[in-house]
């Protein structure tokens, strides 16, 4: 695993480095051999005691980023602790079973796989895409009918899919529903500017 350490306000003495450094090893076990952290120390005097030394780390592994921080009394203990987070972090995103976005993008991929391997036969008068060239492979056409955003999101649900695109009954409009990576949803509501006059 690649590490990289840092600190603010506190003196990273060889004698340190190789402590925390022999500290990380741990997550050698649990962690991709491609892993990279970075921590960064800081020392705030401020601050009371049991709180004045603070260890922050990102790490990536398994195509995951995972951050935790935690403080201590010592440099060390915040490690500790910050080490014994991230252990339990490391777990759960190994066992954890894959997002529905990487569901979806593995089941997009294969359509278009599949897709790509059929030889579509070419309609008269069409222009065939040169390699390389964006190309529309298939159009879906569906009745919309006016819902209001908490319909969509539970329609969205139903489905199992990462967004749905509904005619608001609200404003009349197109918007789009999506499931936020921090949780929660979102919702894209385009706003299409007035015709100009002549």
């Amino acid at each position: 695993m690649k590490t990289t350490l840092k600190s603010r306000n506190a003196e990273l003495t060889g004698r340190l480095r190789s402590q925390i450094e022999r500290k990380l090893r741990r997550l050698d076990r649990i962690a991709d051999e491609n892993a990279e952290a970075s921590l960064e120390l800081t020392t705030n005097a401020s601050r009371a005691a049991e709180t004045a030394n603070r260890a922050e780390v990102t790490l990536l592994s398994h195509g995951s980023v995972l951050r935790s921080e935690s403080s201590g009394p010592t440099l060390i203990a915040a490690v500790d602790r910050l080490l014994d987070k991230l252990e339990r972090q490391l777990i759960r995103a190994r066992e954890r079973p894959r997002s529905v976005r990487d569901r979806h993008a593995d089941e997009a991929k294969a359509v278009l796989d599949q897709a790509g391997s059929q030889q579509a036969p070419r309609a008269v008068g069409s222009v065939s895409a040169t390699p390389g060239e964006p190309a529309v492979v298939k159009v879906k056409r569906f009745d919309m009918l006016p819902m209001f955003e908490e319909d969509a999101i539970a329609r969205m649900e139903e489905l199992g899919h990462a967004f749905f695109v509904f005619l608001n009954a609200e404003g009349g409009g197109v918007c789009v529903v999506y499931r936020r990576a921090g949780g929660g949803y979102g919702m894209i509501e385009p706003i299409i500017p007035s015709e100009r006059r002549r």
